[in-house]
């Protein structure tokens, strides 16, 4: 066994026992890390097989970027792990099916192989560039429309997302500071003159203090 077999054998066990740790820690906050570590396993391993661009991308998106967001959101929504596991063992045996279906396709697939043709030896100037320039005149020249596609989808997403934050409910109730500052004394009080009214005690209220009093 060479040196590259060994480290992939390895990775590949850290990955396996990351992503199993991932869906049995107790804690958010560990789940998430294990997520990292098999992240960075599999990073590891698309190295060691050659694809160094997507192992990269993997590092600086998912781990650089995308965990340490929720990381942040764990950490400041404070989620309750008590109830995110309900129910946990109830389902474990429908979603240990589900794995065992999926693993045993991957197996198929991976026993009976793919039966690609033979791919022609690249030539010097292919080797002379390397993998990522390579795959950069490739998304540039070949894909080039796919990926404008793709880009205008996001853009639009994006707006989307925006549009959905930045819209006025109606059940709202915040306040405009621009529209208070706009505002006039005339327009919320109005000062009314009115004649002072004294209402007349009734009769019979009358003729019982009258009656009270040459009691007295």
């Amino acid at each position: 066994m060479d040196t590259t077999t060994a480290l992939f054998y390895l990775f590949s066990a850290a990955l396996l026992f990351a992503a199993f740790r991932v869906i049995t820690a107790r804690s958010t906050v560990h789940a998430a890390l294990y997520l990292v570590l098999a992240f960075f396993s599999a990073a590891c391993i698309w190295m060691l097989l050659g694809a160094e661009f997507l192992a990269l991308t993997l590092i600086l998106v998912y781990v650089g970027a995308v965990m340490v967001l929720f990381l942040f959101v764990v950490m400041m929504l404070d989620v309750h792990t008590d109830k995110v596991g309900e129910g946990f063992w109830r389902l474990f045996p429908l979603a240990g099916l589900v794995g065992a279906v999926i693993a045993l396709q991957m197996a198929l697939v991976l026993m009976t192989g793919f039966d690609l043709p033979e791919a022609p030896p690249p030539d010097a100037r292919a080797l002379e560039l390397g993998n990522t320039k390579l795959l950069g005149i490739e998304i540039y020249t070949e894909y080039l429309y796919p990926l404008q596609l793709a880009a205008a989808l996001l853009l639009l997403a994006m707006f989307a997302a925006v549009a959905l934050t930045l819209r006025r409910r109606k059940d709202s109730r915040a306040l405009d500071p621009a529209t208070q500052m706009k505002a006039r004394k005339a327009d919320r009080l109005r000062v009314v003159k009115m004649p002072p009214v004294v209402d007349a005690p009734a009769a019979g209220a009358s003729g019982a203090a009258a009656a009270d009093g040459e009691q007295r």
